[in-house]
């Protein structure tokens, strides 16, 4: 298997690092095209534009009533999960939640010298929209990881759209609905479920919000809504950047690293060494384990596209490094890493110590799996509870208080030309 080979030290090694990080997604315009087409006709048509696309994408032909899933399917099928999924769902959930229970914003005030109230109110989103992918691989982590952080922060309503190929449902992705407390589930994906949420139909209510992962046609289909709509990001590939002094067992860091490249042959596993020995150890792993994986194939065309191996003399190097990458996720396999935790500026997740590898943060540490990705760590942050809330700034002045504002804010509108506001504030002046 051949992975590229850096050295921090190296005269192009700035250039290098760009290249293998460079991931700008090519602009396909048959599918901005066809995605177009598809919100157009779901503005124009509503239902019959989705059960026509539901008919040609999942190879189902269906009503408008069986496109709605109802409660009473969703607890049978949590009730008919076999008792290792649903503890192990039962453990997550209630730590993504506890988790999330910390990042509730809370509203507050305070009165300042001339008797005005100010503060800022807090309140939920009304309705959300979760988009979690059918057909190839089943993801009730995200159901959960989606769901939950919007639970907590009190929004009403929450909408799940899922694909159904051929009419399948998947139990376990409904059971995590049910257990998460989904309002709605309905069964359509793609463009289409996107288009649908942001705009509604007779059978879609209209959200404020869509979250959740898809393919690139959810994707490009997210980024045409937006400004309708709010949207969580538009994410690229998984990542993970492993930072090890060589004192880890290289198993150990292999299969860290394959953890990531196994999503897709475009996701990225890089791992940054203080001991150029151990990158050669690592790859032995490597060589040892893979065949072993069942997505092996997937595994090898990630890391042969867009993984790296990096040599980096020092720790400064290496977290100079790190924060120019800006991960999804980043484990810290060093002495001290609490120390080196404190250093990053530029990251989605930190997983801190050798005993803290990235796949238990996908399903059950707490924190959420949704993270920023393609460097944009550097001004993003995970998903969390803070999403499904947003802020109303107040202002309540006293008598005194607004005649003591007029006189500033008289001044300032003159200055901008704006006469009326100049005035509304002079009204309020004491005489």
């Amino acid at each position: 298997m051949k992975i590229k080979t850096l050295e921090a030290t190296g005269s192009c090694f700035n250039q290098q690092l760009d290249d293998v990080l460079d991931w700008s997604e090519v602009e396909d315009s048959s599918i901005t095209r066809a995605v177009e087409e598809i919100i157009n006709e779901i503005r124009q048509h509503g239902d019959s534009a989705l059960l026509s696309y539901t008919k040609v994408f999942d190879q189902w032909t269906t009503t408008v009533d069986d496109l709605l899933v109802d409660r009473q399917q969703l607890e049978e099928a949590w009730n008919q999960l076999p008792d290792e999924q649903s503890k192990a769902l039962n453990l997550a959930a209630d730590r993504i939640r506890q988790y999330a229970e910390h990042q509730k914003i809370q509203s507050w005030d305070f009165t300042d010298e001339f008797g005005n109230k100010l503060g800022q109110k807090v309140t939920p989103l009304e309705r959300v929209g979760v988009y979690v992918p059918g057909g190839k691989a089943a993801y009730p982590s995200s159901v959960l990881m989606n769901v939950i952080p919007a639970k907590v922060a009190g929004v009403s309503e929450i909408v799940m759209v899922t694909p159904t190929p051929k009419g399948e449902l998947n139990s376990i992705v409904l059971a995590a609905a049910w257990l998460a407390g989904v309002d709605k589930v309905i069964r359509i994906g793609g463009a289409q479920a996107v288009a649908a949420l942001a705009y509604g139909t007779n059978t879609v209510p209209k959200v404020d919000k869509i979250v959740g992962p898809g393919n690139i046609y959810v994707a490009t289909a997210k980024k045409m809504v937006f400004g309708h709509v709010g949207i969580d990001m538009v994410a690229g590939p998984s990542e993970i950047l492993v930072v090890c002094d060589g004192k880890t067992h290289p198993d150990w860091i292999a299969m860290d690293l394959f953890s990531q490249a196994e999503h897709d042959e475009n996701a990225q596993s890089i791992l940054i060494s203080l001991d150029n020995h151990f990158i050669e150890k690592v790859r032995d792993s490597m060589a040892k384990w893979l065949p072993q994986m069942e997505r092996s194939d997937v595994i090898k065309a990630s890391l042969e596209k867009r993984g790296c191996f990096i040599y980096a003399e020092t720790k400064e190097q290496a977290i100079e490094i790190v924060n120019k990458i800006s991960p999804e996720h980043l484990e810290l396999s060093v002495d001290n890493a609490e120390q080196w935790a404190d250093e990053i500026r530029h990251a989605g997740a930190i997983f801190v110590g050798r005993y803290t590898p990235e796949s238990l943060g996908d399903y059950c540490a707490g924190p959420n799996h949704v993270l920023p990705t393609s460097r944009t760590a550097r001004f993003s942050s995970p998903l969390g509870v803070y999403d499904f809330q947003k802020r109303s700034s107040l202002i309540n002045c006293s008598e005194k208080g607004a005649s003591e504002l007029s006189v500033t804010a008289s001044v300032l509108a003159h200055g901008e030309a704006l006469t009326a506001h100049a005035k509304s504030a002079e009204y309020r002046r004491l005489k």
